[in-house]
């Protein structure tokens, strides 16, 4: 897979010209931008070495190499990566964005699905809340935009209880080890990973996740069809040759089980329009 480098954009536009004049087929190659989440283990996320890792971060690198496009992966925030889509600034967007019928009506384009995850309820460890009915006159923490989020609006009028909204994951699981909220709902890989690799006193209620729903890379403008329809292909084909599956063990280890295509199809039928 091909990168641009920072030299090379910080080009004067004499500079580029020339080169341009030197290499036309350079010029003329497009390279898409790709928007992400920054905190969002082990889909996206820094490594101890202050790079850029995760499973989204390789499934894009791996189906930009089978596909053969540049692109330019730009680690914006959840919100951020939403924005720039919408605006322009951005191509693509991919950050472990489940697939819905809300996000499909509201102007996201959805690639095939490339991981089931659910979401579920998480509280300190030694927690006396066991159930949702635990949670009334109580503030549980979402993440501003999620489908956690989603999960536990769906769940507040019936078992009574506040919700307080949160830019990152990060600040969340604190404000649950700090007592601000008593639970929050976070996607289950998510959830786990993070309590694990961080060892927070946290741990995931056991029956509190939903369904689930398959991630999706996303575009906001028919004008990338062609990105989003790469995307689609490449995945395809890292399935079929076996790199997908490497890729998931890497991050969720050799025992994770990775949703099938027959799984994945069946619940991207149960959102589709």
């Amino acid at each position: 897979m091909r990168k641009l480098t920072k030299a090379f954009a910080a080009l004067g536009l004499g500079a580029a010209l020339a080169v341009t004049a030197v290499v036309p087929a350079m010029a003329e190659e497009k390279t898409w931008v790709i928007a992400t989440d920054t905190v969002f283990r082990p889909f996206e996320f820094t490594d101890e070495n202050g790079d850029f890792v995760g499973i989204d971060v390789d499934i894009v690198a791996a189906i930009a190499e089978d596909q053969g496009f540049e692109y330019e992966l730009q680690s914006l925030g959840w919100d951020s990566a939403i924005a720039a889509c919408q605006s322009g600034q951005a191509n693509g967007m991919i950050a472990g964005a489940s697939i819905t019928d809300e996000r499909k009506e509201s102007g996201w384009i959805f690639s095939d699905g490339y991981y089931n995850a659910t979401q579920s309820m998480t509280v300190q460890e030694g927690s006396d809340i066991t159930s949702f009915a635990d949670l009334e006159g109580k503030t549980v923490g979402v993440k501003t935009g999620t489908q956690g989020a989603s999960y536990a609006e769906s769940l507040k009028e019936e078992n009574g209880f506040e919700i307080t909204y949160f830019e990152d994951s990060p600040t969340m699981y604190q404000a649950v080890l700090g007592g601000q909220v008593v639970a929050c709902f976070e996607d289950t890989p998510i959830m786990a990973d993070s309590i694990k690799s961080g060892n927070l006193a946290l741990q995931i209620v056991e029956g509190s996740e939903n369904e689930g729903a398959p991630y999706g890379f996303a575009i906001f403008n028919e004008d990338n069809q062609e990105l989003l329809d790469m995307f689609n292909e490449g995945l395809k084909n890292i399935k079929e040759n076996g790199t997908y599956d490497e890729i998931i063990a890497k991050y969720l280890g050799d025992a994770a089980e990775a949703e099938t295509e027959s799984e994945l199809e069946t619940t991207a039928a149960e959102v589709a329009e």
